[in-house]
């Protein structure tokens, strides 16, 4: 009888494409660093304060299984987690871009499907909850757009209405304008802004009003997870530093965000090919000459990143003892093969552990079809490359 809990982590692996299944099955390696940021959660949840790391490692080593593993750890500590691929689209100097990519890949504790709406939708106008977010908006924001918002939320039975500033909370940022028209029509009285909200200068207030969101709806902490760090390298020079400067909200927060921790997945090779290959610092000097904080500070945190070492060798025959057994309960079949000739399968698939895992596979694939098995051919590919997009005007002005 085929187990398809079992079959699902086993094509995962054959794939290469990390998942939150396998991060489930296979969190036993790296203790130390894990010990680090599950201490780093404990925190979180029992004090309430915020804090970020970075962790570096060579393409294929493990960083997205690694960032699985902590979004696992994370839900199991009834924590929010929001988990995000950087990329051309969603690039680390537009935050408000950012927002809206992380707020669609944030799952609450127990759920198997990201969204918060639902439980958005319970809270109403008049409540412990409503006047407490009500008050923290009005006073703790840099804007105060979000309290016009959330009570006129709170309050609207137009189904338009409410669906334009769900849609708002999602990042998908409604009009000052549309905004007061809401707010009059509900209350009878015009918005007066302290500060007029834009997007790209006052998206922190979104962030922290769902950092605030997330404890109030019972949640212990909120957790980032940001993976494909290093496709920074490609942004324009300006880009690169804005980048950093957003990195620094969530690498060192202020009190604005609350139980937060961030984690970034970085390439091993970022500091030689982009921070000294690109001359980060002296870039930094050259556009910042006279306010180089908080960047500089980021970029100081990158280079001295604790980078994820190579499995040791015991580490290597744990992880696949473990996929010999989910490939036996895979396909209802007992391999029958000594773990010795299951580590030699994997000597030609090079070093990295991406590569041994599907040696692996490849070698099970052919004992379970054919009664014997030859050589794998599993090959390393994917090497990143920080090839500059074409500079934004900005850049070149």
């Amino acid at each position: 009888m085929f187990d398809m809990e079992a079959r699902h982590v086993i094509e995962a692996l054959r794939s290469g494409v990390p998942s939150r299944a396998v991060g489930q099955y296979f969190s036993e390696a790296r203790p130390k660093i894990m010990k680090e940021i599950s201490g780093r959660l404990d925190a979180v949840c029992e004090q309430g304060t915020s804090n970020g790391m970075v962790i570096c490692g060579k393409y294929g080593e493990g960083k997205t299984h690694l960032l699985n593993t902590v979004f696992n750890l994370a839900h199991s500590n009834d924590m929010a987690v929001s988990y995000l691929s950087l990329s051309k689209e969603t690039p680390m100097d537009k935050l408000y871009l950012v927002y809206q990519k992380l707020i669609q890949n944030t799952y609450l504790p127990k759920r198997q499907q990201p969204g918060f709406l639902h439980e958005l939708e319970k809270i109403s106008a008049g409540s412990l909850v409503a006047n407490d977010m009500l008050l923290y908006a009005a006073k703790h924001l840099e804007t105060d757009k979000l309290y016009y918002l959330f009570r006129s939320y709170l309050n609207t039975e137009d189904s338009d209405e409410k669906f334009l500033l769900q849609a708002d909370l999602e990042g998908n940022f409604i009009t000052n304008a549309s905004l007061k028209k809401i707010y009059r029509r509900i209350f009878g009285q015009p918005v007066k802004y302290n500060v007029n909200f834009t997007k790209t200068k006052h998206c922190s207030d979104y962030f922290a009003f769902m950092s605030r969101l997330f404890t109030q709806l019972g949640c212990h902490g909120w957790v980032i997870l940001n993976d494909e760090t290093e496709l920074m390298g490609r942004l324009g020079k300006k880009a690169r530093l804005n980048a950093y400067r957003n990195m620094a909200k969530f690498l060192f927060p202020d009190e604005s965000l609350e139980a937060v921790f961030s984690m970034f997945a970085l390439s091993a090779s970022y500091t030689e090919d982009v921070i000294e290959g690109k001359h980060e610092y002296e870039n930094l000097a050259e556009v910042y000459p006279e306010q180089q904080e908080p960047m500089k500070t980021v970029l100081d945190h990158l280079v001295k990143a604790p980078q994820l070492l190579p499995l040791t060798k015991g580490e290597i025959n744990e992880v696949l003892y473990k996929i010999q057994d989910f490939y036996g309960g895979a396909y209802g079949w007992t391999p029958g093969v000594s773990l010795e000739s299951l580590v030699q399968s994997t000597q030609s698939g090079g070093y990295l552990l991406r590569t041994k895992i599907r040696a692996a596979i490849e070698f099970l694939d052919q004992l379970y079809q054919y009664g014997r098995a030859g050589e794998t051919t599993v090959n390393e590919l994917g090497e990143e490359t920080f090839e500059e997009e074409v500079p934004a005007i900005a850049d070149v002005e």
